[in-house]
């Protein structure tokens, strides 16, 4: 997400915070280098220009020009317009009764699947959501949701397959409601290949009929220039409340985020980070300006951790360490949880300067690995690793499709670990390390 655009302006401000003395002639280069990485990213070249232009006029403003370290103050100012840029007026969800959440977009954006993650983000939140399909079109969307809503344990109205007239289905749906508890209700609309007429008039005598507190228009991240266009309709329309961005994972531009907040003057208020249901999350303005800027983003990041990790497990986990009693089956429930948290290269450039490091990858396909290989070793052998002697090391290689070494491998590594683990559990052993640390060729034993 967004990492063309942040390769090149972290490059662009590493140069202007050397800079001992701001003058209009290199803030100007600067700004010349970050618009041309805006259109780059996609951005639409109106919101570019203003934004620059915005940006400029405080820049070489007097409280700059006399600051102590002006490059870093130009930095500020940028992470500042950024944000506001991004959607700093951020506002939440108008949950108010009936709370009726009215979910558009095109066909492939991603509706139906927002329509979901939604539903088990509210759930998550302690509100009892419930799912409404009505686009009409796509009877593999009806079913689609029906799956979804199963599987997050949502209840879900679809209408009959004969059905083709919305707003007898919405009525329908109405009555079905007064019957099924819940507090919230989400939309499910149909769409079409691109904007007509047709679908813009479908859904705003939907609007007009169920008088929803949130529109919420669903657009794929990596829309490009084109999301300028269909974030206009869309909001000339139906006066969006604000957009959900999906596939932010796999973009790399991010312009549209930039480009659709700006013309609808609408907030981004979710983003879609990846195919799971669960990888759905409230979009912080600051805090991708942040990691944009490489600055990272450790609020988020504990935020995900605090969700994943279990606090009786993690004391338990503690426990295991500093009595070096930590074996492959604690290794594997470590692993799996750190996995719950997402793409690891996400994680990573979420740390601070973490996002200036080029070339930042982790080997997802590795990770596989050593997960296959420790679920291939028996309970015993996880439990006491050091009974896996040759025979059996190929047996688990052959199980899980592994070479002998990679086995070996993963096996010292862990082996290294356990010994970290109770040297850190030993004080004595600790301070030897300490007085030993500095000489030269020291290793611990």
């Amino acid at each position: 997400m967004f990492s063309l655009l942040a390769d090149k302006l972290q490059d662009i401000f590493k140069d202007l915070r050397g800079q001992g003395k701001i003058t209009e002639s290199n803030v100007g280069d600067a700004m010349r280098a970050v618009r041309l990485a805006l259109l780059e990213a996609d951005v639409h070249y109106q919101v570019a220009k203003d934004f620059i232009a915005r940006v400029k006029e405080k820049a070489l403003g007097e409280e700059v020009l006399r600051s102590v370290s002006p490059g870093q103050q130009i930095v500020k100012i940028f992470h500042d317009e950024l944000t506001a840029l991004l959607g700093g007026d951020a506002t939440p969800l108008c949950l108010d009764k009936p709370a009726r959440i009215l979910i558009v977009g095109l066909n492939g954006a991603g509706k139906t699947t927002s329509s979901a993650k939604l539903a088990n983000w509210l759930k998550k939140q302690g509100k009892a959501p419930a799912l409404i399909a009505c686009d009409l079109y796509r009877p593999a969307a009806i079913e689609q949701l029906a799956t979804l809503a199963r599987q997050i344990g949502v209840p879900v109205f679809t209408p009959l397959p004969e059905q083709k007239d919305v707003l007898a289905a919405a009525k329908q749906s109405l009555a079905w409601l007064a019957e099924t508890p819940h507090d919230v209700e989400i939309f499910d609309t149909a769409g079409r290949q691109e904007i007509d007429e047709a679908l813009l008039a479908e859904v705003k005598r939907l609007k007009e009929y169920l008088q929803p507190q949130e529109v919420l228009l669903v657009a794929d991240a990596a829309t490009g220039q084109q999301a300028v266009s269909v974030a206009t309709h869309f909001h000339e329309a139906l006066g969006l409340t604000g957009l959900i961005l999906t596939k932010l994972d796999g973009d790399a531009r991010g312009g549209a985020a930039l480009s659709m907040r700006e013309v609808t003057k609408q907030p981004i208020k979710f983003a879609g980070m990846g195919e799971k249901i669960e990888q759905f999350e409230p979009f912080y303005p600051e805090r991708l300006a942040g990691r944009i800027l490489g600055m990272g983003d450790i609020v988020s990041l504990v935020e995900k951790a605090a969700e994943a990790i279990d606090e009786d497990e993690a004391r338990r986990m503690e426990e295991k360490m500093r009595k070096a009693t930590f074996d492959l089956n604690d290794f594997l429930a470590q692993f799996k949880m750190i996995r719950k948290l997402g793409p690891l290269e996400n994680l990573l450039a979420m740390l601070p300067g973490m996002g200036n490091l080029k070339g930042l990858s982790v080997d997802e396909n590795q990770m596989k690995r050593v997960e296959a290989i420790v679920l291939s070793m028996t309970a015993g052998e996880r439990t006491n690793p050091d009974i896996l002697n040759a025979r059996r090391r190929q047996r688990v290689a052959r199980g899980s499709g592994s070479t002998v070494t990679e086995v070996n491998d993963l096996i010292n590594r862990f082996g290294q670990m356990r010994k970290m683990m109770k040297m850190m559990g030993d004080p004595r052993k600790m301070k030897e390390m300490a007085r030993h640390a500095q000489r030269p060729g020291f290793r611990p034993r």
